[in-house]
């Protein structure tokens, strides 16, 4: 790795340091039906997410509850605190594409249909506001 590549990455690093983040990889279930229930839950409040995916009929919101809860843990253990009522937001939450397993179905006359199983990577960003940004 070239020295001024090296140096980026550093800084990278340094930088996510700083953010509480969960990620949840290779779940078994297309991108586009994982971006339904993310969208819910983007920008809001952290308890009053929970309750949104607690209560959706969407199977994708199980994972992604369980992914906030590891968000919000791992934020009170880098700030050695609990969080209060109101406190923490989900500030960034994005779907990315997974692996694709490609299957063959049987079709008529001797040919075969593919069938793509598709799977997602979701990442999760939790911070509390400062009073700057509820300014």
């Amino acid at each position: 790795m070239g020295a001024r590549k090296r140096l980026m990455a550093e800084k990278i690093k340094a930088a996510k340091k700083d953010l509480s983040y969960a990620k949840l990889k290779g779940v078994p279930s297309s991108p586009r039906k994982m971006r339904y229930v993310v969208d819910m839950i983007r920008g809001m409040e952290v308890n009053r997410a929970l309750g949104v995916l607690r209560f959706s009929k969407k199977q994708a919101a199980q994972d992604v509850e369980k992914l906030l809860r590891s968000a919000i843990a791992n934020w009170e253990t880098k700030n050695d605190r609990k969080a209060e009522q109101g406190e923490l937001f989900v500030t960034r939450v994005f779907v990315d594409e997974g692996v694709t397993m490609k299957r063959m179905r049987p079709a008529p006359q001797g040919r075969g249909y593919r069938i793509r199983k598709r799977s997602n990577h979701v990442t999760l960003y939790v911070d509390a506001k400062t009073n700057d940004e509820q300014k």
